[in-house]
């Protein structure tokens, strides 16, 4: 369930100072992992080292790689840790590894946290080559240096859940909550792969599930968590992508909605149990002018507290044309902060 009443004081969540420019952007080298794109940022502290996953796109499907922090700021590329393998039930064509269980407070530096000496993350992966081609799954795998990464606990797929996520599950946010593993996840209620329409014909909302083994997952209501807006609402058409973070007694999900015009923005809503939220009519990032790297979307958050501020990634979309040369969008990473 959702109200739209707002008592959380938004100011302490914005973020409006942007970089401006991609921090992580596609290599345009044919073959190359991100040769088309890159997305889905996710960051974190693990022993002192500022790291960050993201996602690449060759045109075939997704794979992960992994970026440490410069101490210049900069971003350097360790390697690709969750790869397409051909043998693999769920991971042919994509392995887009999206959350690594952390430290949930919000003015924390997103340490790693460890269970046993394993580090557990989830991905999602669609099973034909293509862009998202059918319906996505959920998949948990955990490893111990951040670097191999091996299959654990029970798969999530659409047909398991109610309508309005039978068209796939995509990207996910797991997190730890008083023992209990909790699985924030956006999902479409129909499959329309290959539709150029902007806005994309389907609807996408937030579920969540929870378990305490990783192997039996439970659905904790029969409708979305967070559903989309009504008409007008900077989330008409999608309320996706949740990075879910806790604020005193305050729990934060951090999203993205998609409005009828098709830009995508972020936005946030907040809740006392998890499951009930409380949407802000308040946006956290609109795109930007034409010309500027968001001006399509600003999208898909990952939000950390480093160096005395918040620093909120995001997928960074631009129009075709100026300043870049490609005649598509491009799509990579970039920040915006608090001071």
């Amino acid at each position: 369930m959702t109200t739209s009443s707002q008592t959380y004081p938004a100011h302490r969540i914005h973020t409006p100072h942007r970089e401006g420019r991609l921090i992580v952007a596609p290599s345009g080298v044919a073959g190359r992992f991100d040769s088309h794109a890159v997305d889905c940022p996710f960051v974190f502290t693990v022993d002192g080292r500022r790291g960050m996953t993201y996602v690449g796109w060759d045109g075939l499907g997704y794979q992960t790689a992994l970026a440490w922090q410069q101490p210049d700021g900069s971003w350097r590329h360790e390697a690709i840790i969750l790869t397409r393998e051909p043998h693999h039930p769920h991971r042919r064509f994509n392995a887009a590894l999206t959350s690594i269980m952390r430290d949930n407070d919000l003015w924390s530096s997103g340490e790693l946290l460890r269970i046993d000496g394993w580090y557990y993350g989830t991905y999602h992966a669609y099973p034909a080559q293509g862009y998202e081609a059918g319906p996505g799954m959920i998949g948990i795998v955990r490893s111990r240096d951040l670097l191999s990464w091996e299959d654990v606990g029970a798969t999530l797929h659409s047909e398991d859940g109610a309508p309005w996520e039978r068209g796939g599950l995509y990207k996910s946010w797991l997190m730890m909550v008083d023992g209990v593993f909790h699985l924030f996840y956006n999902a479409k209620e129909g499959d329309d792969f290959g539709s150029m329409a902007v806005p994309p014909p389907w609807i996408e909302q937030t579920g969540l599930a929870t378990s305490t083994d990783l192997t039996t997952w439970t659905r904790v209501a029969a409708q979305p968590v967070l559903p989309v807006g009504g008409a007008g609402a900077f989330d008409e058409r999608f309320a996706s992508d949740p990075c879910v973070l806790r604020d005193a007694d305050h729990w934060v999900m951090f999203y993205f909605g998609l409005a009828a015009d098709g830009h995508a923005r972020e936005g946030y809503a907040t809740s006392r149990d998890l499951v009930t939220w409380t949407k802000s009519a308040d946006l956290l990032l609109d795109v930007g002018t034409p010309g500027e790297i968001d001006a399509q979307h600003a999208h898909k958050p990952a939000v950390v507290y480093w160096d005395g501020r918040l620093e909120h990634y995001y997928c960074a979309v631009s129009l075709p044309g100026a300043p870049h040369t490609l005649a598509r969008p491009v799509r990579g990473i970039s920040r915006a902060t608090s001071a």
